[in-house]
């Protein structure tokens, strides 16, 4: 971060370009008469200041856990390229054993993809950004809100992108904590926006559209592909949500019983909406109509062999009745059809960690 070229004070994040923090700011404005002698200015702990904290904060330890993780599935892998190369991306398939969020097992119950993914990262470039990122919105984020706060708020908003994802591409697997950013984000321009914290009108106008800035330029580059924008989208909105409700029901720091009431009500909002998802992507498959749905399947893509759609969807149905070795072979003929059908190499990497997972389990004679 920049100091500040009369005090020596940090800038906030996202001060680009920016030489004199806004409490300098303001004091020549009332050196120059432009405040009157009498007003009133509240006092607020500012962003360069921890008082009494130990140094390591709660970004600090987001940040460790991050880079502990992407370190490991270096190691694991046993590839130089993913330093050597920042554009290198781990394989689909490991990057799910590492904890992605691939909507067809999330929303089959495996509901600790919706945590985990958010410490995952795809490349060096990708933790780089996203790292950037971090330490700047969350050592502000932290410093305004105090650590337990801002800890909710940054997990409460990155299972709210990682539910959206899951639901909007259910097909393709995510990984990031850049959600859980834009929640930040979020949650700041709500606070700001609805007068949480006392700030200088100068200081707030710069903030704002420095965050404004940062959501809109994102949420542009999120339609490239490879990324996943509906994670981005349904961060925002939930650290939105969470921002406005702190804003308006519990903006002092001595009201955490109202803070704790705020993040209940907000995961149960987000579990109902996860159940929803869930019964309502069982509800969507054909098979789960007792063996109708598969036969009326099998008897399509048997007179249409060409007809993908209809191959994808036998292999959905195979999976989810753990028929993996059925599974596998229909999206091999999906690749023949497609080879760069992304959502068929998506689900063939999950058929072959599953059918991993029961060779373990056969090994040790237990249930498949």
């Amino acid at each position: 971060m920049a100091n500040c070229i009369r005090c020596g004070r940090q800038l906030p994040g996202f001060s680009f370009g920016k030489k004199i923090c806004q409490w300098c700011v303001q004091h020549e404005a009332y050196q120059r008469g432009e405040i009157v002698e009498d007003a009133k200015q509240p006092v607020m702990r500012t962003p360069w200041v921890r008082h009494g904290e130990s140094s390591i904060s709660v970004t600090h330890v987001i940040f460790g856990i991050n880079a502990a993780v992407f370190l490991g599935m270096v190691l694991g892998s046993g590839d130089p390229a993913a330093f050597a190369n920042p554009m290198h991306q781990f394989p689909i398939q490991e990057s799910i054993e590492w904890g992605a969020n691939a909507g067809q097992l999330t929303l089959a119950g495996e509901w600790w993809r919706l945590l985990t993914n958010v410490f995952v990262h795809a490349s060096l470039l990708h933790i780089g950004f996203n790292m950037w990122c971090l330490w700047n919105l969350g050592e502000l984020c932290e410093s305004l809100y105090g650590r337990w706060t801002y800890a909710a708020i940054y997990l409460m908003c990155g299972l709210g992108a990682s539910l959206t994802s899951a639901t909007w591409n259910p097909d393709r697997p995510s990984v990031g904590a850049s959600g859980a950013i834009f929640g930040l984000a979020g949650a700041l321009i709500a606070a700001f926006k609805l007068g949480e914290f006392s700030v200088p009108r100068s200081a707030l106008s710069g903030t704002l559209r420095s965050l404004g800035a940062f959501v809109f330029y994102n949420l542009i580059f999120g339609f490239l592909p490879g990324i996943d924008n509906a994670a981005h989208i349904g961060g925002l909105i939930t650290g939105l949500i969470v921002g406005a409700l702190i804003a308006l029901v519990a903006p002092h720091s001595d009201q955490p019983l109202r803070r704790v009431a705020i993040f209940i009500a907000m995961t149960l909002a987000l579990a109902g909406v996860a159940v929803g998802a869930a019964h309502y992507r069982k509800s969507s498959f054909m098979d789960r109509q007792p063996g109708g749905g598969i036969a009326q399947l099998e008897k399509i893509v048997k007179q249409r062999p060409d007809f993908i759609p209809g191959h994808l969807s036998l292999a959905q149905a195979y999976f989810t009745q753990g028929e993996y070795a059925r599974a596998e072979n229909e999206l091999k003929r999906v690749l023949e059809l497609d080879p760069k059908h992304a959502g068929a190499r998506t689900l063939l990497g999950m058929v072959y960690l599953n059918e991993s997972v029961c060779k373990m389990r056969r090994k040790r004679s237990t249930r498949c």
